[in-house]
C-alpha cells in the first residue's frame, strides 16, 4: 500500500475512529448489562449545547475549550435525568429520552441562530463528526511514523483520544470486579460494602466521557453505535462477562479498521467516483456484525452472565 497517501489521509482517521470505538465499547458492556443503552444515546446528544455555548462564550473553537464545554452539558444532563425520575416519577428510560431530545434540539436551535456554523460547527457534523478532515499533513509515508517532528503535527484529537481510552479502560480494569457484582446484584453488592451508588456515578461519569471525547470527531452516530452494537453483539457470542468485555473491544476495533477502509477504498474499487461518510460505514459495520451475530448464534434462554 503507498504511504505517502495512506499515511496522512487514512492513517489518522482510522487510529481516531480505532480509540473512539474502544473508549466507547468498555463501558457498554455495562450499559447494556443494566438495560441503561439509552444513556450513552443521551450522552452523546446533550454535548452539542455544551460545545456550542463554549464556542458563543469564548469566541474560540479550540479543542480543550470545546471539550470543557461538552463535558459541563453532560454534567448538567446527568443532574436532569436524575431530577426528572426523582421528582417526577419518571421512568429512567423516559428521563433519558426526555433529557437527550430537548438537549440536542437546544443545540441545534443555537446552531442555526448563532452563525456557529461558519466554524464547522453544523448539524451535519455533530451527526457523523469530522473523521476524513483529521488528516497528518506532516506525514509523507509511513517513515513519519518515526519522525520526532512530523509526529507533532498529528490532529490533537487522536493524542486527546489514546488517553481518554487508556484512563477509561484502565479504570475498568481496575473497577471491574465490584462493578460486575453490583450490576448483576445491587442488593449483595450493598451487603459487602460495595458503594454501588457510587460505582453507577463512576459508570455514568466514563460514558460521558467517553461520548464527548468522541463526539466533536466522529459525531454522534458512530458514538451511539460504538456503545451499543459491539457489547450487544458479544453479549451473544459469550456468557462470561470477561471474555465478553474483550471480544466487545476486538469487535469495536475490527468495525473502526475495516469501516474506515471501506469508506475510502470501496466506491473506488467499484469504479464509483466518490466516498462515503467514514462514520457512517463504520456504524454500519459495526450494525451488521450485530446483525449476524443475532442471526447466527445459537439462542441462550435462561443462560446468566457470570463475572
Amino acid at each position: 500500500m503507498d504511504g505517502s497517501e495512506f499515511v496522512p489521509l487514512t492513517l489518522p482517521p482510522m487510529v481516531i475512529a480505532l480509540l473512539a470505538a474502544l473508549s466507547c465499547a468498555g463501558p457498554g458492556n455495562f450499559l447494556i448489562l443494566r438495560r441503561q443503552a439509552m444513556l450513552g444515546d443521551a450522552m452523546s446528544h446533550v454535548v452539542l449545547p455544551g460545545i456550542v455555548a463554549a464556542f458563543l462564550l469564548s469566541g474560540s473553537a479550540s479543542p480543550p475549550i470545546l471539550l470543557a464545554g461538552a463535558l459541563a452539558a453532560a454534567a448538567l444532563s446527568a443532574a436532569l435525568i436524575e431530577a426528572i425520575r426523582r421528582l417526577g416519577g419518571t421512568d429512567p428510560g423516559a428521563a433519558m429520552g426526555i433529557t437527550f431530545t430537548a438537549m440536542f434540539a437546544a443545540g441545534v436551535l443555537m446552531l442555526e441562530l448563532s452563525g456557529a456554523a461558519s466554524v464547522h460547527l453544523d448539524v451535519e457534523h455533530a451527526l457523523y463528526g469530522n473523521l476524513e478532515g483529521l488528516i497528518w499533513l506532516d506525514a509523507t509515508g509511513w517513515a513519519s511514523l518515526l519522525d520526532i517532528a512530523a509526529l507533532g503535527g498529528l490532529p490533537p484529537e487522536l493524542p486527546a483520544l489514546a488517553l481518554v481510552a487508556g484512563l477509561i479502560l484502565a479504570t475498568l480494569r481496575i473497577f471491574h470486579r465490584p462493578l460486575a457484582i453490583a450490576t448483576f446484584d445491587e442488593g449483595f453488592a450493598t451487603s459487602l460494602g460495595i458503594p454501588t451508588r457510587l460505582l453507577s456515578a463512576g459508570l455514568v461519569a466514563l460514558t460521558a466521557l467517553a461520548a464527548v471525547a468522541a463526539f466533536s470527531a466522529v459525531g454522534s452516530i458512530l458514538t451511539i453505535a460504538m456503545l451499543i452494537c459491539p457489547p450487544a453483539t458479544a453479549r451473544l457470542l459469550t456468557d462470561d462477562l470477561g471474555r465478553q468485555i474483550r471480544l466487545s473491544l476486538g469487535l469495536a476495533a475490527l468495525a473502526a479498521v475495516a469501516g474506515t477502509v471501506a469508506a475510502g477504498y470501496l466506491p473506488l474499487f467499484l469504479g464509483l467516483s466518490f466516498t462515503v461518510s467514514a462514520s457512517g460505514m463504520i456504524a454500519t459495520v459495526s450494525g451488521l456484525g450485530l446483525a449476524l451475530a443475532a442471526t447466527l448464534s445459537p439462542r441462550r434462554h435462561g443462560h446468566g452472565q457470570r463475572g
